[in-house]
């Protein structure tokens, strides 16, 4: 993919044409993000729909362990973000007693409230303000991870270590 920069960000020729008024916010904000913090980083937008974790790995050429799946959650008051592998499940006695209390996962208007990205885009990058997030130790078996980008056809391929070092994220082990 070519690279742009355009009013001082960094921009991504697509593999088909879509004008960047079409372009979701989200996804515009998780470029922000890489421009300003890892410019390596390229953020691979498909066709194809990668809305879930089978629909992700066929998109992108690895094994469903390797996406990164972002779940938005909420325990009392606290809305957080757990990345894990796309295969892991949460385990609810791990996260309860890791969290402290049950997790509710929320619904995709909250979700894209909490976010700005959609249900099947959403990643711990470019989020409109801070939020706890945890990466699952799921994810470390792994040398590459492939989370979403901020839209339903968009990811990034990342080591899990940075991807957790870039957005402050703390490990934890609350997966089966």
């Amino acid at each position: 993919m070519a690279l742009a920069n355009r009013g001082g960000v960094m921009r991504f020729a697509l593999p088909f044409d879509v004008p960047d008024e079409e372009l979701p916010m989200s996804l515009e904000s998780v470029r922000t993000f890489f421009a300003e913090h890892a410019q390596d980083v390229k953020i691979i937008v498909t066709e194809a729909s990668s809305a879930t974790v089978a629909l992700a790995a066929e998109a992108h050429g690895v094994t469903p362990a390797q996406i990164a799946k972002t779940i938005c959650l909420r325990v009392g008051d606290d809305t957080m973000l757990v990345v894990t592998s796309g295969t892991a499940r949460l385990d609810n006695r791990k996260f309860k007693d890791r969290m402290g209390g049950k997790p509710r996962m929320l619904g995709g208007d909250e979700v894209l409230a909490a976010t700005s990205h959609p249900p099947g885009g959403v990643c711990p990058f470019g989020l409109p303000a801070p939020l706890p997030i945890y990466c699952d130790l799921s994810l470390k078996p792994f040398d590459e991870v492939v989370p979403a980008a901020g839209a339903t056809n968009a990811a990034v391929r990342i080591a899990p270590q940075r991807m957790a070092e870039l957005v402050g994220a703390e490990w934890v082990d609350v997966c089966q």
